[in-house]
């Protein structure tokens, strides 16, 4: 279930990697909060292929977890859908999407940490919550820049 997740994470940022949004720049971006990002990013990648917690097993109430993460990574693949399918501005990409804010950041952090809860892999928590702190303030920073242009 964890290689799942890591593809449905990487596979559309690798094409977005050729269709990146006019204007985007990273280069202001607040070190630390790109620190912990990256630092999340490596261990919610380790955490996902290491640990065999977060397979499928015998449904149990437990077992919503894992529907909910499930449910968070399809939404986000709906949010990929449109912003591939919109004009590409920085608006586009720092988008809500079904009242979930700045969702290119937030649900799949969101999902890794619910995959964390139904694996009950600490280091997963730990590394999603370094992901989320990271990357959505990483948004965040970004989303403020284009409301003051």
């Amino acid at each position: 279930m964890g290689m799942i997740f890591l593809l449905l994470l990487f596979i559309p940022n690798l094409i977005w990697a050729g269709k990146k949004p006019q204007g985007y720049s990273p280069e202001k971006e607040n070190k630390v909060l790109l620190f912990l990002e990256r630092i999340g990013e490596a261990l919610t990648c380790c955490c996902s292929l290491i640990f065999s917690d977060f397979n499928i097993h015998k449904w149990t109430a437990w077992s919503w977890w894992l529907a909910a993460a499930l449910v968070l990574m399809a939404m986000y693949e709906l949010w990929w859908i449109r912003y591939f399918r919109s004009e590409r501005k920085l608006s586009d990409f720092y988008s809500d999407f079904l009242f979930i804010p700045l969702a290119g950041a937030t649900l799949p952090v969101l999902a890794f940490f619910l995959l964390g809860i139904y694996g009950r892999v600490i280091w997963m928590l730990i590394a999603a919550a370094l992901l989320g702190i990271g990357h959505i303030g990483v948004h965040i920073q970004h989303r403020r820049e284009i409301e003051r242009i």
